[in-house]
């Protein structure tokens, strides 16, 4: 057994992430400052893990939650294109900042290795598909800015001060638990709730955008798998499904799902999107074992009866 603290614990892939450590008998460390996390997301295991509320930029709350740590996972973030522009230096003190005081923090506690959660975001608008690790970053928005920059800092920390860090950049992830009520909320949730309640969606653009998308079980198989792997420590990793599918056809998988034939809202796209991503999941698979085995088809369906059954979110 492990003892494993998960930053942002409480928020949509922290609380998958811990639900599954207590699965198989991890001692796991809650650490968030519920400022976008839920209690609720913990509803289950509030027994089975040890709660300390605080924020990461707190070097005192750091020590204590990192304090005889096996291993880190570090998913706190303020994770929003839209409100990084709105807000920069909030989201820069939060999702660098932060980051570099989580690092300090699990390199001062003796943390064995440090798996980060990176962002597709730092790809921006290149025209070159799929996206590979080795492709030179442009980001266009504070948020890919600020996500890239803390994944050059686990790269040098894992250098430097010889701690094992694996950087993992997600792609749109989606499923349970995570929430549609945030202004900023993930354009899947917001669909199926808006859809099931029988609203039409709202598609910024004319739905020809493209995504990635992710379902939540395989993000906790590629982070649970980082853990061991060897060749990991000091790489990035894309987390996908190496597929990609437009706003248009993702609004008609959510019909098939729901039983519904709703058209979508069309309204003006919004500024620091990218048109399209794909993800290549080459490196994932072969120095991780990572096998992305939910489509989105299978993920849609597991994410609706969710839903369906949490219509709160």
């Amino acid at each position: 057994m492990s003892r494993i603290v998960i930053t942002g614990d409480a928020g949509f892939i922290g609380s998958n992430l811990a639900h599954a450590l207590v699965a198989r008998g991890d001692d796991v460390v809650v650490l968030d400052n519920f400022s976008t996390g839920r209690l609720k997301n913990l509803s289950g295991i509030e027994d089975r893990v040890e709660l300390v509320e605080g924020d990461i930029r707190d070097t005192t709350t750091i020590a204590r939650a990192f304090a005889g740590a096996d291993f880190v996972f570090h998913q706190a973030a303020v994770p929003s294109v839209a409100r990084s522009i709105e807000d920069p230096e909030t989201s820069h003190d939060v999702n660098v900042d932060g980051t570099l005081r989580v690092l300090q923090g699990a390199r001062q506690a003796g943390v064995k290795r440090l798996i980060y959660a990176a962002s597709s975001s730092a790809y921006g608008e290149s025209a070159e598909l799929p996206k590979v690790e080795t492709m030179t970053p442009m980001p266009i928005s504070p948020y890919g800015v600020q996500k890239l920059m803390a994944e050059m800092y686990c790269r040098v920390w894992t250098r430097i001060y010889d701690l094992p860090c694996v950087a993992l950049r997600y792609f749109n992830v989606f499923g349970p638990r995570q929430s549609p009520a945030s202004e900023y909320a993930a354009v899947i949730p917001k669909f199926i709730t808006s859809m099931q309640a029988g609203r039409a969606p709202i598609i910024f653009g004319d739905g020809s955008v493209t995504r990635d998308f992710c379902f939540i079980d395989n993000v906790v198989e590629a982070n649970l798998k980082a853990l061991d792997a060897s060749n990991a420590p000091g790489n990035v990793y894309n987390v996908a499904c190496g597929k990609r599918y437009s706003l248009l056809d993702l609004v008609t998988l959510i019909n098939q799902a729901l039983g519904t034939d709703l058209a979508a809202t069309l309204a003006p796209p919004r500024t620091g999107d990218i048109h399209d991503s794909l993800a290549d999941i080459g490196a994932a698979r072969r120095d991780l074992g990572y096998t992305a085995a939910v489509d989105l088809g299978e993920g849609l369906k597991r994410a609706v009866a969710w839903y369906q059954a949490h219509p709160e979110g």
